[in-house]
């Protein structure tokens, strides 16, 4: 029988009375650098007509999606500490775990494909206009979103199934294994789906990361100096943004152990849900040199401010 369960207390979000507020205040700001980072990028891509290529166009939907990401868990976050109640209602941590899973796998996928547009520019440069048209575009990102929610759904409905006793009580927010271990019921069949799922899609994405920059590094055709340095410019941008997720995530996850230790779970999840989105538009703009001057021409614009 399943126990009826009307809210979660989340653990993760404890601290001194006196370090509420600054908490609140700190996480506050992240959240707004975040939103106003990825509009910023968003907008200088919109803005400059040399930049409606594929890989900005991935670039532009990861800056949204990023946006999204940081609003599903910063704000509740920066709610928590300013009021100190560590409450969050059943249905409200039902949608949060969507959504979380929802643009936390979106966004591996959109790595991933960011690093097979660099494949294609860099080793077939010849054929990049034809393998990476406008349709291929928006279908990639079409079928992510949807394979994605159906991904989302099958691993929210699976977790809710189960049935609650005792404090219900979650380490950090809502995600997969955090509510699967506030459960009492037999999590074998969840964890089974729970470990196709989402290795499936790490690994899955990770390889075509590895796979396409293992063919970049080793097979060069570009036909000019210029052309390898502009290519380059955004590997090396998008090289250090795919560190930091999937670093994160492996080690939250793929590591023995870690998501049994609380403080360290706690301390990762906050860096990959709340740093990292607030991190990659510095990283896009100031390591890549198409941005810089993008954003210099824009800012020498009269019409960009006005």
């Amino acid at each position: 029988n399943h126990t009826k369960v009307t809210e979660f207390i989340l653990l993760g979000f404890r601290a001194h009375p006196r370090s509420q507020l600054l908490l609140s205040v700190f996480i506050s700001a992240i959240y707004v650098v975040t939103v106003l980072g990825n509009a910023f990028m968003i907008l200088i891509i919109r803005m400059d007509s040399k930049l409606h290529t594929p890989m900005y166009f991935f670039l532009e939907n990861l800056s949204m999606l990023d946006i999204c990401y940081s609003s599903v868990i910063t704000p509740k976050a920066a709610l928590t500490f300013s009021l100190g109640r560590r409450i969050i209602s059943y249905n409200g941590c039902a949608s949060q775990m969507f959504f979380f899973s929802l643009f936390g796998t979106t966004d591996a996928f959109f790595l991933a494909v960011m690093a097979y547009d660099r494949f294609t520019a860099i080793c077939n440069p010849l054929l990049y206009g034809i393998i990476m048209n406008k349709r291929f575009c928006v279908f990639m990102v079409m079928g992510s979103y949807l394979s994605r929610c159906i991904n989302c759904t099958i691993q929210t409905g699976f977790t809710f199934s189960l049935s609650f006793c005792g404090p219900k009580e979650i380490n950090h927010f809502c995600d997969v294994s955090a509510v699967m271990h506030a459960s009492c019921s037999d999590m074998l069949a969840n964890e089974i789906v729970m470990l196709a799922l989402c290795g499936s899609i790490i690994v899955g994405t990770a390889l075509v990361v590895f796979i396409s920059y293992g063919y970049i590094i080793t097979i060069v055709q570009m036909p000019s100096a210029v052309s390898r340095c502009k290519a380059f410019s955004t590997c090396s941008s998008h090289m250090l943004a795919i560190s930091l997720f999937f670093g994160t995530v492996f080690f939250m996850y793929a590591q023995p152990g870690a998501t049994s230790s609380p403080d360290k779970s706690n301390t990762i999840s906050i860096l990959y849900t709340i740093v990292i989105p607030m991190l990659n538009p510095f990283i896009y703009t100031f390591r890549n040199e198409v941005v810089k001057g993008s954003l210099t021409k824009q800012l020498k614009s009269k019409d960009f401010f006005s």
